[in-house]
C-alpha cells in the first residue's frame, strides 16, 4: 500500500520557529501545534541520544514541549535560534534525568551498604539494661538534667532508676542518629 505524503510547491520551506514562538508566547495554540510538529522529533532524538531509553526519552521530550509552551516568553532571539533553544532545553532536561537516576541508584546502594553496627554507646546501653547486677555508680555518656543526676544513689531503687535512665538515653541516641 502506498503512503500518502504532502507535496508542497516549496519542499525546503520550514515554518519560522522564531515567529511561531512569539505567537506561542502570546498563547496561540495553533502556533504551538506547528512548533510541536516541527521540533518534537528533534527533541525526542536529542533525549534519546542522552538517555538511551525510549520511554524516558518520550517523557523528557513531552516535558520539554510543555516547558516550551510555558516559557516561550523567555525565548530571546538575539541569543540563538529557536530550534537551538528548544534542543538545548531537551538536552539539559535529559542530562538532569540521567543525573537523577544515577543519584537514586547511589542512594539505594548506600542504603543497602549502610548496615553498620550500632554506635558503641547504644551497644553499652543495651548491655547495661540487660544486666541484673548494675554497677553502683553508672557513668552516664550524656549530660542529663538534675533529676536524672540525682539517681546516683545505692541500692535496688537506684539500679531500677539507672535502668530507666539507660533506656531513655538509648532511645535518645537511636533517634538522634
Amino acid at each position: 500500500m502506498k503512503e500518502l505524503a504532502h507535496i508542497s510547491t516549496n519542499p525546503s520551506a520550514k515554518p519560522d520557529l522564531q515567529r511561531l514562538l512569539h505567537a506561542v508566547a502570546l498563547g496561540d495554540q495553533e502556533a504551538f501545534a506547528a512548533v510541536y510538529d516541527t521540533v518534537a522529533g528533534s527533541a525526542l532524538g536529542v533525549a534519546r541520544a542522552v538517555l538511551r531509553d525510549q520511554a524516558q526519552s518520550e517523557e523528557v521530550a513531552q516535558d520539554v514541549l510543555v516547558e516550551v509552551w510555558r516559557t516561550a516568553p523567555r525565548y530571546q532571539p538575539e541569543r540563538g535560534s529557536a530550534l537551538n533553544w528548544i534542543l538545548t532545553l531537551a538536552h539539559r532536561r535529559a542530562v538532569d534525568r540521567v543525573r537523577s537516576v544515577e543519584a537514586a541508584a547511589r542512594d539505594t546502594k548506600a542504603a543497602l551498604l549502610d548496615i553498620s553496627p550500632p554506635p558503641p554507646v547504644v551497644a553499652e546501653a543495651d548491655a547495661l539494661s540487660e544486666e541484673s547486677d548494675l554497677p553502683e555508680s553508672l557513668p552516664l555518656p550524656l549530660p542529663l538534667p538534675l533529676p536524672e543526676q540525682a539517681v546516683r544513689i545505692r541500692g535496688r531503687a537506684a539500679a531500677a532508676a539507672r535502668s530507666a535512665v539507660v533506656r531513655r538515653i538509648r532511645v535518645f541516641i537511636i533517634f538522634s542518629c
